[in-house]
């Protein structure tokens, strides 16, 4: 059973990557969905909750788990997982998908999409330091589904 981390600003499919891949039976958990995440005034936006994804990713029973998020201290758990994977596309991209999207309703601010910036500019050079994969997620959902799924038989993964 893997462990993989897909992570990547917003707008790069990672949620849609994620429903996709629980359609083909895989375990998925979206941190930006229920209560995986909670508001740091020290971190200046939200983290993960630790003690649930330590208790999440102890789990060895079932498919390989696939969890979606982007946060400060996402770091700190990328020795419990057996990927790290970055979706990632150009900021036009991005804010089109953020404009356009009907599934969540973050971005659709200025201030939003001006965050989504920055972090695209600060934030996922970063990330892509210390990724395992980088995935191009202009690519049709289905060819990044296929990558991502590859990833939970690839022993080195």
């Amino acid at each position: 059973m893997k462990r993989i981390l897909v992570t990547g600003m917003s707008g790069t499919g990672k949620s849609s990557a994620l429903e996709s891949l629980r359609l083909l039976g895989f375990r998925t958990v979206d941190t930006d969905e229920g209560d995986w995440t909670e508001w740091s005034e020290e971190e200046g936006g939200y983290v993960w909750r630790e003690e649930r994804i330590a208790e999440l990713l102890a789990d060895d029973e079932g498919p390989s788990l696939y969890v979606s998020g982007t946060v400060s201290n996402q770091g700190r758990f990328y020795h419990r997982f057996d990927a790290i994977v970055l979706l990632s596309a150009p900021a036009n991209i991005l804010i089109i998908r953020i404009e356009t999207r009907t599934t969540n309703p973050y971005g659709k601010t200025a201030a939003q999409r001006e965050l989504v910036l920055r972090d695209l500019a600060e934030a996922e050079p970063l990330i892509r330091r210390t990724c395992t994969h980088e995935i191009d997620a202009t690519q049709p959902l289905a060819d990044i589904v296929t990558q991502l799924a590859e990833l939970s038989r690839d022993p080195s993964a």
